[in-house]
């Protein structure tokens, strides 16, 4: 099935199906390429030309030849289905794949049997989640046969947030089939899309485990420094002017540490420790890793309560999306520090030029202040976000009493001369 001439459904219209819509709809002018979300507001936007995500520029948007809609009867008759809804973990750290069984049971109204549409899944999941929940879902809900009236791929998402370099259009494709037919189907569909190319991936379940698994060797490697940091805070020594020591080596791997948040580096490993879990494996090291990066945050505050002493102070906390240069606020680990300090007793401060007031207040109960005003006992540099980067010695030191603690998470301000009477703390 070659995609000219066909009509492309994009579910999820997100911070990765968004992209890839556009994309694939730049790639595949004599295609019908539609996004769907069930988001009313969400499209109402995009054919407006906006994207609250910021990974879309408007004028790619107001020129793109796809179309958006929140109607099922816009959907009927696909030849490519594409899912890219969110596959979060829920409060026990367990799959949560609510959104993604929702969307295959839903598109299953979509199929036409006789156009033997192919179902593609992006979304992160454990090794056989496609397969063994989304096929016989859609099987259940349709009535149709798998193979004879539909077939299923893989191809994991690879979207970096706020990352103008690794964009979908340039990178290489991972894709995977039930079988051949549908490889070459996938191939022809993102290789005309990406300057990257595609992998063709051994299997379905080959993918999913790679997918996964980028993810969580990150996240082991940032607990690993995470864990250096927590030893060389006892000696005095930055963790910054060691690995700027250690990366002289030609094979020193320079991960950083900090906070471990947002939709993939730590959400995905928990995919994988439990595929592990229920077959009888038990994943220490994925787990460790986990352990170290959702406890950093608790472990920053208490260290910082300590720097600056036991009694209430006023706080500045700079940046609270889940990473820089991004309004994206889910599964923000900068929270777990403002939750600690202000259980500790400190009035903190909140500003983030990115991230929304609305979205922070009803996601975490918390206020964003545009403007802060005065000197405040400590500021706490969060997050990398440009603005903050570029801020100079003198604007730094005005927003901290005299005698104050300046705490660069991220080493950002490492170069700048700040008076002699402030006082500084970095992992």
């Amino acid at each position: 099935m070659s995609s000219s001439g066909s009509k492309i459904i994009v579910i999820g219209l997100g911070y990765v199906g968004l992209p890839l819509a556009v994309a694939l709809a730049k790639a595949h002018p004599d295609a019908d390429v539609i996004g769907f979300d069930i988001d009313a507001s969400r499209i109402a936007e995009l054919r407006q030309g906006e994207d609250r995500t910021r990974e879309v520029e408007g004028r790619d948007l107001s020129s793109t030849l796809m179309t958006f809609t929140d109607r099922d009867e816009d959907c009927a008759g696909a030849s490519f289905i594409i899912v890219t809804v969110p596959t979060p973990v829920d409060d026990r750290n367990q799959p949560d794949l609510s959104a993604l069984l929702a969307a295959s049971k839903r598109l299953a109204g979509w199929i036409e049997a006789e156009r033997r549409p192919t179902i593609i899944f992006e979304s992160t999941v454990y090794p056989g989640a496609t397969e063994e929940e989304c096929g016989p879902l859609i099987e259940q809900a349709s009535g149709l046969q798998r193979g004879r009236d539909f077939r299923l791929g893989y191809s994991p998402e690879r979207i970096n947030p706020g990352d103008k370099v690794h964009r979908v259009d340039k990178i290489i494709k991972v894709i995977s089939g039930e079988d051949e037919e549908v490889l070459d189907q996938l191939e022809q569909l993102y290789g005309t899309m990406t300057e990257g190319g595609v992998f063709r991936a051994a299997s379905i379940r080959t993918a999913e485990a790679a997918k996964a698994i980028e993810n969580a060797q990150r996240d082991i490697n940032i607990a690993f420094m995470n864990e250096v940091a927590q030893i060389l805070s006892h000696n005095g020594v930055s963790t910054w002017d060691v690995i700027d020591a250690a990366r002289t080596k030609w094979n020193f791997l320079p991960f950083e540490p900090g906070l471990v948040g947002g939709h993939c580096i730590g959400v995905d490993p928990y995919y994988l420790s439990f595929h592990a879990q229920r077959i009888g494996h038990d994943p220490r090291v994925i787990l460790a890793g986990r352990g170290i990066n959702d406890d950093m945050g608790r472990w920053i505050a208490d260290r910082l309560h300590t720097q600056v002493g036991s009694s209430p102070k006023r706080i500045l906390f700079l940046g609270i999306t889940f990473k820089e240069n991004v309004p994206d606020v889910r599964n923000s680990r900068a929270v777990d520090i403002v939750r600690r300090l202000a259980w500790l007793g400190h009035e903190v401060t909140i500003t983030d030029p990115l991230a929304d007031p609305e979205e922070v207040n009803r996601e975490y109960q918390l206020t964003l202040e545009k403007v802060p005003v005065g000197r405040f006992d400590c500021i706490v540099a969060a997050v990398r976000h440009a603005g903050f980067e570029e801020m100079s010695a003198d604007a730094v030191a005005g927003m901290v009493a005299e005698g104050g603690l300046v705490a660069d998470l991220k080493g950002m301000w490492r170069k700048l001369a700040l008076p002699p009477g402030v006082q500084r703390w970095s992992l």
